[in-house]
């Protein structure tokens, strides 16, 4: 009888951890068929399979017009961050989309009810225009009242500090450098940790303390079905993934 009462407790505990754990699509859901990372189709993608959220990379360019990119190169400009917006917009990208600008973004943003956007603000050259990025993605957020469905993560501790400071209270807010412990960013006004999935390989135990000190865990970018499991095993909160379909699998979904 003991036995069987450990047992049920086990599957108990198992499932709570499978029904906890959410998925992030990495740059929108764009491992389908004529899309594309941080597009307007990758969005919808992400929303119309219904996955928790959709992270995106938000740069601004050197005429201050805030786009969603992820890397510093498009096509043959080396950097977006020194380019015009004009220059990025006339390059195509590989699916035929052009780059949407942060303000097309939230347009999609809010023909979901569910689908959160987890907003990555990019590092930028100096405090002060991080500063000014942050402040001006909050007041876009504002303006399209999205306030209570979109979520931020960063690189940049300055960046992340900056969020805690001006964002509305209850705000969430990650940090994914990985160099900072739970506690530290907790200390930090953080309400996360999103580090690499190696990362947390190497600090397993940062996921029960992020959990007692009343942080979320979320970690990217992982895509392979044994690290999948892995992070669904350790009950973290979050799984972010170019590999919606296979995770949801795996939560049963």
């Amino acid at each position: 009888m003991k036995r069987i009462l450990l047992a049920l407790v086990c599957t108990t505990l198992s499932l709570c951890a499978v029904a906890q754990t959410q998925v992030i699509a990495h740059r929108g859901f764009h491992a389908t068929k004529n899309s594309f990372d941080n597009t307007i189709s990758s969005l919808k993608h992400a929303q119309e399979l219904g996955v928790y959220g959709s992270e995106v990379d938000i740069n601004e360019t050197q005429d201050g017009v805030l786009i969603a990119i992820h890397g510093a190169r498009h096509r043959d400009i080396a950097d977006v961050q020194k380019a015009d917006f004009a220059a990025i917009r006339a390059l195509p990208l590989r699916n035929g989309e052009t780059v949407p600008t942060f303000e097309e973004y939230l347009e999609q943003a809010k023909r979901s009810k569910t689908t959160k956007l987890i907003i990555e603000v990019k590092s930028h050259a100096t405090p002060e225009q991080e500063t000014r990025v942050v402040k001006n993605i909050l007041a876009g957020v504002k303006k399209h009242k999205l306030t209570k469905r979109v979520e931020y993560i960063a690189f940049s501790k300055h960046v992340c500090d900056e969020l805690v400071k001006l964002a509305p209270k209850k705000t969430q807010i990650a940090y994914l450098n990985g160099e900072l412990t739970p506690a530290q960013c907790k200390a930090a006004g953080y309400t996360g940790i999103d580090y690499n999935i190696n990362t947390m390989k190497r600090h397993p135990e940062w996921i029960k303390q992020s959990h007692d000190l009343g942080l979320t865990v979320n970690v990217w970018t992982v895509n392979d079905t044994a690290n999948l499991q892995w992070c669904i095993d350790q009950g973290v909160d979050y799984i972010t993934t170019d590999n919606p379909l296979e995770a949801n699998r795996l939560l049963g979904k």
